[in-house]
Order: structure tokens, then sequence, then C-alpha cells
């Protein structure tokens, strides 16, 4: 009797039941989407329209490897699926290409054993077999042919609109000033990569200061909220830029100790709400779920893109009405920015961007900077089809990424990711409707886990599961009125890696001597802003800059 396996629309689980022999959890894959709840034959559409390609396409973009010659071995050690994909007999539609064709290049790639049952087929399931493979051969081209630059309405530079960009500083101030601008800082992670275990916030970049990236960003928010308050008139301490801190299970107790331990940084304390992203389960590489311990379900944090769901979850075991998005609304926060903890120079609640959207009207947006290269290995916010999203560098041809604007020479896929965003406090609202629907992604790591005839705790050498992840950006075709700002990458963009970089800025800003150094606050200066005094002199001696003053000291 032939087993047939199938896909159904329910949350990623490997479940259910076989089609004409009774329940098998081996047989049903649930992925998301989940529009429908109803179990649908490979070789037909899904009651919303969802194809059985488009499934495909979903454990293609799953497991980050394309299915084209010679990646189908990897696809198989990657997905979390009972069976090989080869088991799960797919239709899609038909092409032109011979089987002939088809059969030499899965041979070429050690994949000919697919081939095994073809004389016992049916010409009907000789052309399922055959459309199903090419699909798998050419189903990378497709989403490549897919992906096309940002629509030149789409986006503005910041560089290249010194004006607008001063009407949007004024523009973004002012929501600053009136209470309505919020800040969500993604700070899960750990420095592992830098030989230490504290969260990145809490990590020392390098600077005559010694000052922490959580230290730097509160007092980039502080003198904010003093620019604001100047500005337009407020009193002392009564603009306030809500910072909402995401960590993860390993950060969090270390975060909230840091900024206790530091007085968080001038900030008022109520004003610095710390929060705690989800988890998912890890699973071994054939899909089932790992231990820990004998009695703990291994899990990883759920990725950058877990935001939105941590913002529904109750703040306090004890009060399980509050959260983060409650607290914007209490707040009367219209306007949030969100990022990176990792990023040395960025500029927290930026008003030049937050007014560049208000004007947009942008209900989600994205900073870019240019990349550096054709080949630089990041993200670049581009559409795929009619809407917009971050297309990994790996998914991009090498064509497609040597392609230039004739009349600028400007590469066309040129708005790197910088992980940098806006939203409004309703699309953050509107994220639960569609959230089943984003993808997890997949990351293989060396997860410890029990091993299950010993109870022995396993730290594996290489490799043996997958975490699954969200990703920040997997909103954004689901937004209505998507912008994107270019900004100059030595101003806005210095991964933690390639720390120390603020005292690039100070000598864009000020005059200095060769070999002088001096670090300026962010209390001093959010953007080269209050240097009027010191301009046109020179430096010559090094120091570090608390307050103005202190300037006259290292001039001659």
């Amino acid at each position: 009797m032939l087993t047939e396996r199938y896909f159904t629309y329910s949350p990623l689980q490997t479940v259910c039941f076989n089609y004409q022999v009774g329940l098998d959890p081996r047989n049903v894959i649930h992925v998301p989407p989940s529009r429908s709840s109803h179990g649908t034959p490979y070789g037909q559409a899904g009651p919303s329209g969802c194809s059985a390609s488009s499934v495909l396409r979903y454990y293609m973009q799953l497991s980050a490897v394309a299915f084209h010659s010679g990646a189908t071995e990897q696809v198989l050690n990657t997905c979390p699926l009972a069976f090989p994909l080869s088991a799960y007999h797919l239709v899609v539609d038909p092409s032109a290409m011979a089987v002939e064709d088809i059969r030499t290049r899965y041979k070429a790639a050690g994949q000919d054993h697919l081939f095994t049952f073809w004389s016992k087929l049916t010409e009907e399931e000789h052309s399922a077999l055959a459309r199903q493979l090419e699909e798998r051969c050419c189903g990378s081209h497709r989403v490549a042919d897919a992906i096309e630059p940002l629509p030149v309405e789409a986006y503005e530079s910041v560089s290249a609109n010194p004006t607008k960009a001063s009407e949007w500083r004024q523009i973004g101030l002012q929501a600053v000033a009136d209470g309505q601008v919020g800040v969500l800082l993604m700070a899960g992670g750990q420095g592992t990569r830098l030989g230490s275990s504290a969260p990145k916030g809490c990590y020392d970049i390098g600077l005559p200061s010694h000052k922490s990236l959580f230290q730097y960003q509160a007092e980039r928010i502080a003198r904010l909220q003093t620019i604001a308050e100047a500005q337009f008139r407020k009193s002392k301490g009564s603009v306030v830029v809500p910072w909402y801190v995401m960590t993860s299970g390993p950060t969090r107790r270390e975060t909230e100790a840091f900024f206790v331990k530091n007085n968080h940084f001038g900030l008022n304390a109520k004003n610095v709400i710390v929060f705690e992203q989800g988890t998912l389960p890890c699973l071994t590489m054939e899909g089932k779920i790992m231990l820990e311990t004998t009695s703990r379900v291994a899990v990883a944090p759920d990725g950058n893109g877990g935001l939105y769901a941590a913002t529904r979850a109750p703040l306090s075991p004890s009060d399980k009405s509050r959260t983060v998005l409650s607290d914007l609304v209490d707040r009367g926060i219209q306007y949030v920015h969100a990022y990176c903890v990792d990023n040395c120079l960025v500029k927290v609640a930026d008003p030049v961007f937050l007014g560049y959207c208000i004007a947009r009207q942008a209900d989600c947006a994205a900073k870019v900077v240019p990349k550096t290269s054709p080949t630089e290995s990041v993200g670049v916010v581009a559409r795929r089809g009619d809407k917009f999203s971050v297309v990994e560098y790996s998914e991009i041809t090498k064509e497609q990424a040597e392609l230039r604007n004739e009349k600028t020479g400007d590469l066309l896929f040129n708005a790197g990711n910088i992980a940098n965003h806006f939203y409004t406090t309703a699309f953050l609202q509107s994220v639960e409707s569609f959230e089943h629907e984003l993808a997890h992604h997949i990351a293989r790591k060396k997860i410890p886990t029990v091993d299950l005839k010993t109870g022995q705790v396993i730290k594996p050498s290489k490799p043996n599961g997958m975490k699954l992840e969200l990703f920040i950006f997997d909103v954004f075709p689901f937004t209505k009125n998507f912008a994107v700002l270019e900004v100059a990458r030595r101003e806005e963009f210095s991964p933690l890696k390639n720390a120390p970089a603020s005292a690039v800025l100070g000598k864009r800003w000020c005059m200095f001597e060769e070999g002088v150094e001096i670090e300026l606050s962010p209390l001093v200066t959010y953007a080269g802003e209050g240097l009027e005094s010191v301009k046109d002199k020179t430096f010559t001696k090094s120091g570090y800059v608390e307050n103005l003053e202190e300037l006259d000291a290292l001039m001659y």
C-alpha cells in the first residue's frame, strides 16, 4: 500500500497521520503559514491557494540551502523531517525540462537513487516526480528572479538631502519632546566571540573612558532628552524616552544587575524596562526535540524576531496585564526605534530617522548603509515580488550583485541591512494577527544534550542539532507603508567587532593634531551639535571630555 505524506498549515511540528493506514506522526509535516487547519495532499493547492511548491520553497528558506544540483544532501541533513524530502511526493507546475535532463543532473549530484522505482511508476506518477525534481533544480533561480532592487520612491538618503534631513530632525525632535517616542533595544546576545560570557551591552568597547555599550547608549538617550527640552522650552526632566531592553534567559539577571550597579547610567529606573525574549526547542538533525537534561527540554532564544511576541508577554509574574505593548500605550508612545546592542555608533532614537518616518507616514521602516562592495556578506533591503524584504547575500546571484544604476553608478542592490528599524505602536500591535505566518529559520549548532541510552550529558565537538530562530525583518512583507532611509556607514554603523569607533566621529566634528585622540561623551553632543564654541580650533592633547569646559584644557 502506497504511503502518502502530507503538509498541513499549522505551526511547525512533526506530527499527525498516515492518510491510508492510520495515525503516524512521521508522515505529516506542519508548517506555517496557518491559513488553514486542513491537511492537503502534496499534489494539490491548499484551501487558501497555498501551493505545494510554496511549501517546498518554505523549506528551502528554512534550511538556507537552495534546492539545486549538488545541494540536496545538505538539505536532507538540515530540514526537520522524519523522512528525507524525497519521500514526500510533491507536484508542481509543469515545465519543459526533459526527464532525461533532470535525471542527468541528479545523477551528477549523487542523487540517482530517486529514480530507483521509476520503472514501476504510472505515467501520472512519472509526471509528478519529474515536476517535483525540476522544481528542486530550478527553485533557487526562480526565487532569485523574483528579487528586485528598491524602487526609487521607496527610499531617500540623508547625505543627498541635507535640507530635508534638517526638516526631518525637527519633526523627530518634536515627537520626542511630546513624549511620543520609545526605544526597543535587542540585547539578548552574549559576547562569546569576544571571549566573554557577559551580555554584549556590558562590554568595554575600548574607549578611553572604558564605557560599556549600555552606558554609551544610555547617555545618548539622556542627551537627546536634554536637546528636546531646550529646543521646545520644556522643564528639566519632563521629556522622557523610555528604554525597553530585551534580554534572553542567559543574560537577563546580569543585565538587570549591571543597570542597578551603575544607577541606570543616570536615567530614571522606571523608564528602563527590562524584559525577556522567548525560546524555541532545539531539534536534532532529524527533527526530534532534544533534551538538555533528563527532565528538561533543550531550548534556545528565538532570535531577534522574538521581539514581537516578547512585547506581548507579561513584564511581571505578579501582574500579567502589564506588557511592553501596554506600557507603550499607557505612556502615549506612538513611534518606536528598535536596534541591536552591538552597533557602537547607533544614534538611539535618531530624530532624523524618526522625522523621516513620521513625514512619510510609515508604519515600519529600515535604516540602511551602502554596501562596501558587490560581494559584501550582508543582507539587503529589496523587493521580493510586490513585497519588501531583506534578501540574504546568498540569495543574490553574482550577476545581480554587480548590477549598477546607469546614471549614478551605484549598486542596484545596495541597501545594506543593519538591523535598525522604526515602527508605529499600532503596527507592533498588529503583528500578532500575522505572526503565525512568519517562517522559522535554522541555525546548525553544537547543542549539549542527553544521551538517551545512558542519561549522560554529551557536549558535542561539531554541530549536532538545530536552533530555530525568527528574524526581526520577516515582518516587512506585511507592512502597509514601508520606508527606507540611507545613512552614512562611517557615522552610524560600526559592529562591536570593529570597536572602538566613536573617536572617528570626534575627528569629524573637531580638528585634532596628528596622534591626538579625544573621546567626546554623548552627554556633550549627540551628533555634533553644541560644539560651535570650538569651531576652527585645534586640539593638541588627548583626553576624555565629559563637558564642554574640559575641551579648553586640550587646546593650545
